[in-house]
């Protein structure tokens, strides 16, 4: 897979020709006359985008997601370049045109909808928790009066922090960092009696810790954080073809479509396998695909379930379940759900 190198400061890209077109509002012409997608991530995130140095791929549900893209549009999940971004770069690439889409475990907010850019699907619903050390006892947001935060700045985390502190009337000073390795760094140096950050990212984090059995993610949630890719402003069919392939994952789990079994699917007599496949109808046409853009996808990547068990399943090292919460199918008690193909 092709990709930017890990650390990139991605505000000193130079625009070409191919990316400036993308701010006119035909950003799949200028993806397929570039020959890439360029996808920004965190890539310091276990679970959502850490880099494998073997193959040099990002792993995790937002490099999924990326190479679900290319996937989609070029036959080949390979087609990729992933620059990483601080959170405080987020915004003014996405804005800017240096990148095409956004997968870095982003909160879709009113202010961010509004200016950022416009959001995908949510691939990841989470919330805000806090880790401490087993050590210190801790067991309670109360019990935290008067300590020290680690937390990273340009973020939600650092809003929800605040808010919540304020209404629980408890003090606290933030220790505030835009790298995401040194927010955990000062953690795991005791400079900060604990660390918040979404749920699944505490996790991904404590599993990369020296030794993860000495932090604990405390038993409180404090925000609601849903989790989306962003496009900028100004190209409805690119932000129409980013939240179709999202929905084409969850849709293929449902109807027990995966990236093993897929060709078993070929000639099915279900017209709504037919047509999610491309096999009949013209729905990938009508967003600039191939009207079996899904086979690509699924074939890649796999589906929603497959994706979220490499990211969070047991064999993670992470082990968030999905039975029960909202990152399970609508059909199973969850909120993932897809609009109909037709």
């Amino acid at each position: 897979m092709k990709r930017l190198v890990p650390g990139l400061v991605i505000g000193a890209l130079v625009l070409s020709s191919s990316v400036a077109a993308a701010a006119d509002g035909d950003t799949l012409a200028a993806v397929k006359e570039r020959g890439e997608v360029i996808c920004g991530v965190n890539g310091g995130l276990p679970g959502m985008s850490v880099l494998n140095n073997d193959t040099g791929v990002f792993e995790g549900m937002d490099g999924d997601y990326c190479r679900a893209v290319a996937a989609a549009i070029f036959g080949d999940d390979s087609k990729v370049s992933t620059p990483t971004l601080t959170a405080d770069q987020r915004a003014t690439a996405v804005q800017g045109g240096e990148i095409d889409v956004l997968f870095r475990n982003t909160t879709q907010t009113f202010t961010r909808d509004a200016t950022w850019g416009d959001f995908g699907p949510v691939i990841l619903y989470d919330g805000q928790g806090m880790m401490v050390p087993v050590a210190s006892g801790i067991t309670t947001l109360e019990q935290l009066d008067g300590a020290t935060i680690c937390v990273t700045s340009g973020t939600t985390t650092e809003q929800n922090l605040a808010d919540q502190m304020t209404w629980l009337g408890i003090a606290y000073t933030p220790v505030v960092a835009s790298e995401i390795e040194t927010v955990y760094g000062q953690y795991e140096e005791g400079r900060c009696d604990a660390v918040t950050s979404d749920r699944s990212q505490l996790a991904g984090r404590r599993s990369a810790t020296a030794n993860p059995e000495d932090h604990v993610i405390l038993d409180v949630t404090i925000s609601k954080e849903p989790l989306a890719p962003l496009t900028a402003h100004g190209d409805n069919n690119w932000n129409d073809i980013i939240s179709w392939i999202v929905y084409a994952t969850i849709q293929a789990e449902e109807l027990g479509i995966t990236s093993e079994n897929i060709g078993e699917f070929a000639g099915s007599a279900n017209p709504e396998v037919a047509r999610f496949l491309g096999e009949t109808g013209e729905l990938g046409s009508a967003l600039g695909l191939e009207n079996d853009f899904v086979v690509d996808v699924i074939s890649a990547v796999g589906n929603y379930g497959e994706i979220y068990e490499r990211a969070f399943g047991p064999d993670s090292g992470l082990d968030l379940p999905r039975e029960g919460g909202p990152n399970a199918l609508w059909t199973e008690g969850g909120m993932m759900y897809s609009p109909p193909f037709k």
